[in-house]
Formats: structure tokens, C-alpha cells, sequence
């Protein structure tokens, strides 16, 4: 079934090679597909497109596949179905008959597939934000834990100066803080509502765009139907962005970790049970699951120029390149969902070295600590710092471990509910609240 079937045979190989991974990945989408029609229905009702009698039995019916969807039942598109589009059409006209022929009034697959693609990134945003904070969670959980745990800071990959857990910690918490900014400006473009465009264009008929941004929970409108079109590959885009950042921060901070554990750090472990060993050393513990997540993080940290290269100069109006949008980013979304998953079941288990700082190699970590001893001494900085070198230089340099950091986000003043503040008004910022009594009002009604 093709919505777009005039009575002419398409070539079987063409027909094949246009429809790509469509069966594969449109069932992702049934959900949002029926949401997007139950809001479009409900429009043609108030405008008297749909009698009373044909919207009841309309409405009726997507609620139940929708049901269906939601309580796990499996969704497929059938062979010689083109798309999400068509097998939920298909199925309400088998059960309704001629009012099933009636739900695409007023819309194009090319609005149609808009609002499915808006409605189900916006969903994986939130998946994305909740996952993000169960990380951030735990990363503030362990950084007030170890707080006192000192070990060493590095420039250079050189031994550079004191830090601790507690900082280390609370970094990549703060670091997913500024993520989720980008996560927002995602759901932004996200949330607004591009049904009632049609093919680009608009529609005669007499729509109530109001009405179906309403009854999705959308924030606003893409006022401009052109603009409307325009939107699908930039929603994406954007995204990727977002997910960029965030694959960035775990991408570093597993790459943190599989050095820490190495035994030239020997900073952290984890137990044997999230190892993996090799196929001749006896003796090894492999950091394999971070190595991965390191190598998936760098693969969706190309995903915006990867989604860039299919719209770079694409003209206005639909074009049949936006498709292949779906076969890259609907995979990362469930790779970084996995990787935010893994890493956070994982960290919980991690255990940390105590003591670090008194093996001799570190001596030097404590330089600046006597340098700003002298400052307090009223030496000016700069001769300060050439009097301690002096001492280096010399060999009669002996630190003095013990250390005072007050000022805000330092050794001993982590200012975590600094952090989490700025995390939870970032989240509050999105409205998924409103969003979910929107469509479950949509469900219900």
C-alpha cells in the first residue's frame, strides 16, 4: 500500500532502494504516528471535516493501537507497506473502512512524517535528560564521597598540582550540566509544531494549527509552512549537537578512566566482574567496557557532520535525501541511551585509591603550595616562584603535603549544590511535565 498510489506498478528495484530502512525504522515512530493523527483528527472534527460518528470511530480506534504500542505489542509494517504512514492507515481502514480513507484530509506524509519525527526526538530528549541526570546523580553522590580523597592534577599529562576525588568527580558532573544546555536548545526547536504544512505549502482547507500544537503539548508553531519543511534535517542537526556534547564529556571521561586504572596509575579499580581478561596474559583485567564506550562517544561525536553532509545545499521544499537522516541518528540516540546506561552502572562500582599523594614521585605536586607559602609571607609572587625553583634545582625542595583550598570549586569547597542547581533549572527549563498531560489528555478524552 503506497498513500501516493495512482494504479501504476513501481519497479520492484526501485521501489526497494527508495523505501531503505523505512520497515527497519518507522516502527520507532508508530506511537508518534498515531498520536500525530489523533491530534489531526480531532482538528478536522472542529473545523467539520469529520462528522461526528467517523471521529468517535476514528478516535476509537488509534487509542487502541496506540495501546497496543505502549503495552508492548509489536508493530510491523507488512510487506508492499511503504511506511509508518501507511500501515496505520492500512490497519483503520480495514477496521473502519471508509472512514479510515478520511485521516489524511488537510496533511502530506510530508507534515505527517514532521510531527512523528518532532513528537518522537522530543521523547528521546527526555530519555536522554534522564539518563544524563541519573549519571549526574551518582557522579555528585561519589564526589561527596570522596571528597577528601586527594590525588594528582595534570597538565601536559605532567604531574601538575593537588586535586582530589571530590573535584575529579564533581567535574564531569558540572560538564553534564553544560550538556544538557545543548539538550535544551534541542527540545526547543524540538517543540514546536510543523502539522498543517502539508507538502510545504499549506493547505484550502481550513485547519486549526492552534488547535493540534495544543493538543500535542507543543510549545509554539513553525509558523512558516516553507520554513515548516525546511525544519526536518535542522531538528536532527540539532540533536546531534546535543548528543555530541554529551558523548564528548563520556568519551574523556572514559578515556580518564582506562588510564587510571592501567598499573602506571593504579588510581582506581573495579571489581573482576566488569573486566575482561586475555586470551594469553593470566594477569589481565581489561577496561573494555570504557574502551567501547570511548569508541561509540567518538563515533557520535561525528554525527553532526555526518547529518550535515546529507543536507549540505539541500534547496527548499522536501527532498527524498532527508530520509537517510533516520538510518544514522535513530541508532546513536539508542547507542548513547546505552553508553549513559552502562556508565553509570559502572562508576557506582568503582574504588578508589587512598593515599596517593605520599609516594615520592609526587613531591613536586606540591610546588605551588610553597610558592603561595612565601606569597603569604609578603615575597612577591615572582620572586617566590624563582626561590622555590631555586630550591627544585638544588635538591633541598621538601614539600609540605598538608593543604588549604577554600575559594569556590576547589579542594575543600566543591560548591556540588552550586552544580546542582544549575543541572535541575536546566531540566526545569524543558517542560516534559506539561508535554506528558498533553498527550495523555489527547489519549483519554
Amino acid at each position: 500500500m503506497k498513500l501516493w498510489d495512482k494504479g501504476i506498478s513501481t519497479d520492484k528495484k526501485i521501489e526497494q532502494f527508495t523505501i531503505g530502512k523505512d520497515r527497519e525504522l518507522d516502527p520507532l515512530l508508530a506511537r508518534w504516528d498515531v498520536l500525530g493523527s489523533l491530534a489531526h483528527i480531532e482538528m478536522l472534527g472542529s473545523v467539520g471535516l469529520l462528522d461526528e460518528d467517523d471521529l468517535a470511530s476514528l478516535r476509537k480506534e488509534l487509542v487502541n493501537i496506540h495501546e497496543s504500542i505502549v503495552s508492548g505489542g509489536k508493530f510491523e509494517i507488512e510487506e508492499g507497506v511503504e511506511d509508518v504512514h501507511s500501515q496505520v492507515e492500512l490497519m483503520l481502514t480495514r477496521t473502519l473502512g471508509e472512514a479510515g480513507k478520511k485521516i489524511h484530509s488537510g496533511r502530506s506524509r510530508n507534515d505527517q512524517v514532521l510531527v512523528d519525527l518532532k513528537l518522537y526526538l522530543r521523547h528521546e530528549i527526555q530519555e536522554l535528560t534522564e539518563r544524563v541526570k541519573q549519571l549526574f546523580n551518582s557522579l555528585q553522590s561519589l564526589s561527596e564521597k570522596h571528597r577528601d580523597v586527594l590525588m594528582p592534577g595534570y597538565t601536559h599529562l605532567q604531574v601538575a598540582m593537588p586535586s582530589s576525588f571530590g573535584l575529579w568527580f564533581g567535574a564531569w558532573a558540572e560538564g553534564l550540566s553544560d550538556d544538557l544546555h545543548l539538550l535544551g536548545a534541542a527540545w526547543k526547536v524540538a517543540n514546536q509544531n510543523p502539522l498543517g504544512s502539508a507538502a510545504g505549502y499549506g493547505s484550502s482547507f481550513p485547519l486549526d494549527r492552534s488547535m493540534t500544537t495544543r493538543l500535542l503539548g507543543f510549545e509554539d508553531l513553525s509558523y512558516n509552512v516553507v520554513y515548516a519543511q525546511m525544519g526536518r534535517g535542522k531538528t536532527e542537526k540539532t540533536l546531534a549537537f546535543a548528543m555530541s556534547s554529551v558523548a564528548a564529556t563520556l568519551g574523556r571521561f572514559a578515556m580518564d578512566i582506562c588510564l587510571y586504572m592501567g598499573q602506571n596509575f593504579r588510581f582506581l579499580s573495579f571489581p573482576k566482574e566488569l573486566t575482561t581478561g586475555s586470551s594469553i596474559m593470566p594477569h589481565k583485567n581489561n577496561p573494555d567496557v570504557f574502551e567501547l564506550m570511548r569508541g561509540k562517544c567518538n563515533r557520535i561525536q561525528a554525527l553532526p557532520n555526518t547529518l550535515g553532509a546529507v543536507l549540505a545545499n539541500l534547496p527548499a521544499g522536501y527532498h527524498r535525501d532527508l530520509q537517510l537522516l533516520k538510518e544514522d541518528l535513530f541508532p546513536a540516540i539508542e547507542d548513547l541511551k546505552d553508553c549513559l546506561d552502562i556508565f553509570d552502572y559502572a562508576i557506582n562500582q568503582v574504588e578508589v585509591k587512598q593515599d596517593i599523594l605520599h609516594d615520592t614521585i609526587y613531591d613536586y605536586l606540591f610546588s605551588v603550595e610553597e610558592v603561595n607559602r612565601e606569597v603569604l609571607k609578603d615575597v612577591p609572587f615572582r620572586d617566590a616562584y624563582k626561590k622555590v625553583g631555586q630550591r627544585i634545582q638544588s635538591g633541598e625542595y621538601t614539600p609540605d603535603r598538608n593543604i588549604k583550598h577554600t575559594h569556590e570549586g576547589s579542594i575543600g569547597n566543591l560548591c556540588n549544590d552550586k552544580i546542582r542547581e544549575k543541572f535541575d533549572k536546566a531540566v526545569g527549563e524543558m517542560g516534559f511535565e506539561e508535554v506528558g498531560r498533553a498527550l495523555m489528555k489527547l489519549v483519554l478524552q
